[in-house]
């Protein structure tokens, strides 16, 4: 998988020496600390950084109060990323009050929210070891005024932005982290620019949450590279269900609405993975059984007839089939299919049909199982393990590192997403304009039509 690589050069981060007590240091001992911390950042940066960086304040000279909220859908990265952010700002400056709102914009409207307090983060790096979100998420989106009163969250006649900004003005945060997708930070972004016309100024320092990895203009999305390694772990396990039944087809559904990027990364490590392993011919134990047979993605036409030739030479060869999908692939004509039918699909407060009544992976199994041949069918779903699993050790630095550039740039008063720019690889606070998603996987990639030509999958031109 590409690895983000920053130009930007970043202080090393202090490693967290808490102390036993349940008080915080007093004001001169966290002084003397931020000179030992500055003295140590000046030395491991070049001169020319050294002017553009503005140096980190001791607590008394800038006071912020700090709001903290995960939304959207879970993915490997938010506990971990909840855990940093306090962690960094209690090495700055412990006095710092934060604020977490339960369940993402749903705490926000209702005012549902806690204070971090010392034991909280004393302790803050345990939330490494653990998946989901200590704080809670929900899909809430605040221009859908009509699902907000249905829910209770606001009341009749009221505005839901209204009502979160009060509400933010009302605790008197002045800089406000949220871990989620291109909606989650956009929204956040409306609220300060709605703060700014009344003469408030709030802070908004995003990082992006999803494993699509489809966020523009971020070239890797926290908690992508976890979600990918789990869905091939799991699948090592759900391919050995291709020896209870002769003529068996698996088709293993991944997570990814718009974008093929999890489902082709997924495939990518599993067959990595299974180039590695030892193999027992002699016994039918093969990599050929084992391997992915067939990628489907929404970037990509499907051909139903073609493939069903091609997937039934390889289901006579060896006696079975493997078939990765996305959620999302061939979702417009499973949609059409489906409502020509009279069914009708419910959607979420966003208004995209809910992919658990699409269900693409059922679909193509009974669409191949009678092209194929097919006796038995299995289809499994990877994506709750995917996204609630702990981050990875390559997903925790990437976390690290945008974490402690975010708490830097609260401290230098900038707003922005926090990722490395797709366009020139640094990390930096990305233009909130710039942000939006459905980022396509790009089915021109080298190390993608390498693999499609191992497994002998024809993919169309993209020049």
């Amino acid at each position: 998988l590409p690895s983000p690589h920053s130009t930007h050069v970043l202080h090393r981060p202090i490693a967290s020496t808490h102390s036993k007590r349940s008080t915080a240091p007093s004001l001169d001992r966290q002084t003397n600390k931020m000179q030992r911390l500055n003295k140590i950042a000046n030395q491991l940066l070049p001169e020319n950084e050294e002017k553009k960086r503005a140096t980190v304040r001791p607590a008394a000279s800038r006071r912020h109060k700090v709001g903290i909220l995960t939304a959207g859908g879970l993915a490997p990265c938010l506990s971990s990323a909840v855990g940093g952010l306090i962690e960094r700002y209690t090495e700055i400056d412990p006095e710092i009050e934060i604020l977490c709102y339960r369940y993402g914009y749903q705490g926000l409207l209702i005012g549902d929210s806690f204070k971090v307090n010392w034991e909280m983060r004393r302790r803050a790096h345990l939330l490494q070891n653990y998946g989901g979100s200590p704080i809670g998420n929900s899909r809430v989106k605040l221009k859908n005024v009509k699902d907000c009163v249905k829910r209770k969250l606001v009341k009749p006649g009221q505005n839901p932005q209204d009502v979160a900004c009060n509400r933010l003005v009302k605790d008197g945060i002045t800089v406000l982290h949220t871990i989620g997708g291109d909606d989650t930070n956009t929204t956040a972004a409306r609220l300060a620019f709605h703060l700014e016309k009344k003469g408030v100024k709030l802070q908004v320092l995003g990082l992006p949450k999803t494993v699509d990895n489809d966020v523009y203009p971020v070239s890797q999305s926290l908690g992508a590279d976890t979600a990918a390694e789990q869905g091939a772990m799991f699948f090592e396990s759900i391919v050995n269900e291709a020896t209870a039944n002769p003529r068996m087809l698996i088709v293993h559904e991944v997570m990814g609405r718009h974008c093929g990027w999890l489902t082709v990364a997924t495939a990518e490590i599993y067959r990595k993975r299974l180039k590695k392993a030892d193999m027992l011919n002699e016994m039918g134990v093969t990599a050929m059984k084992r391997d992915v047979h067939a990628v489907y993605i929404p970037e990509m036409h499907l051909n139903m007839e073609g493939e069903g030739a091609r997937l039934r030479a390889i289901m006579d060869e060896i006696g079975n089939v493997n078939v990765f999908i996305s959620e999302g692939a061939a979702s417009d004509l499973i949609i059409k299919e489906k409502e020509a039918k009279g069914e009708k699909l419910p959607r979420d407060a966003f208004g995209h049909v809910k992919l658990d009544k699409v269900n693409a992976g059922q679909w193509i199994a009974n669409n191949l199982k009678k092209l194929i041949g097919a006796e038995k069918v299995l289809v499994q779903k990877s994506g709750y393990r995917a996204r609630s699993s702990p981050a990875n050790t390559f997903d925790r630095n990437l976390i690290k590192s945008c974490v402690t550039y975010a708490v830097e740039a609260a401290f230098r008063g900038e707003s922005g997403l926090i990722g490395h720019d797709d366009q020139d690889g640094k990390l930096k606070a990305l233009d909130f304009k710039r942000v939006k998603g459905g980022k396509p996987f790009d089915t021109g990639s080298r190390e993608f039509r390498r693999m499609m030509f191992e497994i002998g999958q024809p993919v169309e031109r993209t020049w």
